[in-house]
């Protein structure tokens, strides 16, 4: 990677930083909590709870009580598990969980249908359960820095997804079912090992990024013309 790449990468990054950070720089409302203990005492109260860069390694059980959480962020902490609670914060609409040390996501993630923004950069993701398909209000999926190598095909039901950050996988291949994100404004693919793209991504009528560098790609679809 040559010095304009790394310097337009390192903005980039930045840039994705700012804005999956969601509203942890603004000023504090009443229901921002920053310490899980107060958090867990008040549980009806909260509405945004900021643990990024915590250390932490393991969330209780009883973030499931935290009824009318709207804003997670588990950014930056060491995190390798989720409890199967999370499912029931039916309010959440943003959830952080970029640098940890996941490999794996429960299926009641599938639960969070309010949710519209979703970060999980930065961490060990070799596979994404089938479930994330049920979050038809996800407009931003940031997956970039993981270990995938396929996405499952319910990916294609996430009809409001405008941003999906795929960039620096292991992906050899795109389900067809790509081409069904009709809302898609931005698609990063860059640093996987691509071959050949599936024509259906022709489909994407919205698309106005499209990231492809650094693939195994000698082709593209006539689709795409």
């Amino acid at each position: 990677m040559n010095s304009t790449q790394t310097d337009l990468r390192k903005v980039f990054l930045f840039s994705l930083f700012l804005f999956c950070s969601f509203t942890f720089v603004q000023a504090e409302e009443p229901g921002t909590y920053r310490d899980l203990t107060k958090a867990i005492k008040n549980p009806l109260d909260v509405r945004v709870l900021d643990l990024s860069e915590q250390k932490l390694t393991i969330l209780p059980k009883e973030i499931g009580k935290l009824k009318n959480l709207q804003v997670l962020n588990l950014d930056n902490n060491q995190l390798t598990t989720l409890p199967n609670e999370i499912g029931r914060l039916q309010n959440l609409q943003r959830l952080g969980l970029n640098n940890n040390e996941r490999t794996t996501l429960p299926n009641e993630i599938g639960q969070l249908k309010n949710l519209i923004m979703l970060g999980l950069g930065y961490n060990q993701f070799k596979i994404i359960p089938n479930e994330i398909g049920k979050l038809k209000n996800l407009q931003v999926l940031n997956l970039d820095n993981n270990q995938l190598t396929t996405l499952p095909n319910e990916i294609g039901r996430l009809q409001n997804l405008q941003e999906l950050n795929l960039g620096y996988n292991q992906l050899t291949t795109l389900p067809n079912e790509i081409g069904q994100l009709k809302n898609l404004k931005t698609l990063s693919l860059d640093a996987n090992q691509l071959t050949i793209l599936p024509k259906e991504i022709g489909k994407l009528q919205n698309l106005q990024v499209l990231n492809l560098w650094n693939n195994q790609l000698t082709t593209l679809p006539e689709e795409i013309g």
